[in-house]
């Protein structure tokens, strides 16, 4: 029996076509571009920060800063199928409101820390607040016409990446300058700008009434073809693995390429931000390709390409070689993310579409969790070419699983 086609999106906000979609993009540009540059900014100085909170000796002041860092990822994970459900029975402006006040108020309590106890449950809230970045994606996927989503969506990616890049530099410049509690405020007052700006200036079209009699079904049970959503999920997870999967090791592996010891911190610093610069630079591009030639499309592609670049990734001998690889690798990824949220708006109906970006939310963040414990055990094990030949695998089957569904699903 063929399996049935995929049900078009009720007619509604996305299908009207509401004039003030740009100006909700540029809001939410600016809102994920804060709140994911906040997050990521304590990176530089998270160590002297623990140290200062009381933390003594150097294991433990490692130990300690990665559960902090890890801590605000580990509950934004938990959450974000919530957010995503609560955006669709109440509305995804409130869902970005409620982020942006509570990374404001969450980063300025992480300036008032005064143990490492309290850092660890202020980070915690941050990811149970926080998700204004997720949250943007699921009002711009809804609220923008179905055929420039995909550049759309690109646009908005390159921002969050351009946050995840500038986040750590500003936390390398502004502590010195301001010191690491006023960074923390300095933070604070920048995402509560965002709150601001989104409250006054993002317009949601508005919803259809709900009825109790015929309340419309959420989650899971009102998508009636699940593959493409699992497919998604899975592509997801993969892309965040392989992004992750050399930070472990990434920097004892600059130091087998570079002779001078002085010179190893910068050249990892570089191979770090390359991949997320070439991401920022392909990624509203590779959306607008998405919008022309189906998103589904560039996904296998951008997969098979980022495949073939780890191989030569395992064999490098100089540390300019693997920058201009993980360059070439962020240029093939950088519209994954979109073109996957992309799939997954197209594949649902209007009133389960915040639930599974939701998911696909925690899939990635699951990624980002497995892809340095993976890359640590298999350097460890293997040696470190292996992570990338490891990482290729993964990536090349990747590709072919959403080529056959892909053909499955047009069956």
């Amino acid at each position: 029996m063929p399996s049935p086609p995929i049900t078009p999106l009720a007619a509604g906000p996305s299908e009207a076509a509401p004039a003030h979609w740009q100006r909700n993009l540029v809001v939410c540009m600016f809102g994920s571009f804060t709140t994911i540059a906040a997050m990521t900014l304590l990176l530089p100085f998270l160590p002297i920060y623990v140290e200062q909170l009381g933390v003594r000796g150097h294991a433990a002041i490692v130990q300690w800063s990665g559960v902090a860092f890890g801590a605000t990822f580990f509950t934004a994970a938990l959450v974000a199928p919530l957010w995503g459900r609560l955006a669709d029975r109440y509305g995804r402006k409130l869902m970005l409101i409620r982020a942006s006040l509570g990374m404001a108020v969450a980063m300025a309590l992480i300036g008032l820390a005064q143990d490492v106890y309290q850092l660890v449950g202020l980070r915690l809230l941050a990811g149970l607040l926080g998700g204004y970045a997720s949250g943007s994606t699921v009002l711009i996927a809804t609220q923008t016409p179905k055929d420039r989503t995909g550049w759309a969506l690109g646009t908005l990616s390159s921002a969050v990446m351009a946050g995840s890049l500038v986040g750590p530099l500003l936390g390398g410049l502004l502590p010195p300058l301001i010191g690491i509690r006023w960074t923390f405020f300095a933070a604070g007052a920048v995402i509560f700008v965002a709150f601001l700006a989104t409250l006054f200036l993002v317009r949601e079209a508005r919803r259809p009434p709900r009825t109790e009699v015929h309340k419309p079904k959420g989650g899971w049970a009102a998508v009636p073809d699940k593959r493409p959503v699992i497919a998604m999920l899975f592509t997801g997870m993969l892309l965040m693995l392989a992004n992750m999967s050399i930070e472990p090791i990434i920097t004892v592996y600059v130091a087998q390429l570079v002779a001078d010891p002085s010179r190893v911190t910068v050249v990892a610093g570089f191979v770090m931000s390359a991949a997320a610069l070439g991401s920022i630079l392909s990624a509203a591009q590779l959306g607008k390709l998405a919008d022309r030639i189906g998103a589904w499309n560039v996904i296998i592609g951008c997969l098979a390409v980022a495949a073939l670049l780890l191989i030569p990734q395992a064999f490098v001998t100089a540390g300019w070689q693997l920058i201009v690889l993980r360059f070439l690798m962020g240029l093939s990824l950088g519209g994954l993310l979109p073109c996957i949220a992309s799939v997954i708006r197209h594949s649902v109906p209007e009133g389960a579409a915040g639930s599974m970006l939701g998911y696909s939310i925690s899939a990635q963040y699951t990624g980002q969790v497995v892809g340095p414990l993976m890359g640590g055990f298999v350097g460890g094990r293997f040696g470190m070419p292996s992570v990338f030949l490891a990482t290729c695998v993964l990536m090349a089957a990747g590709a072919a699983w959403n080529w056959n569904a892909q053909r499955r699903f047009a069956r």
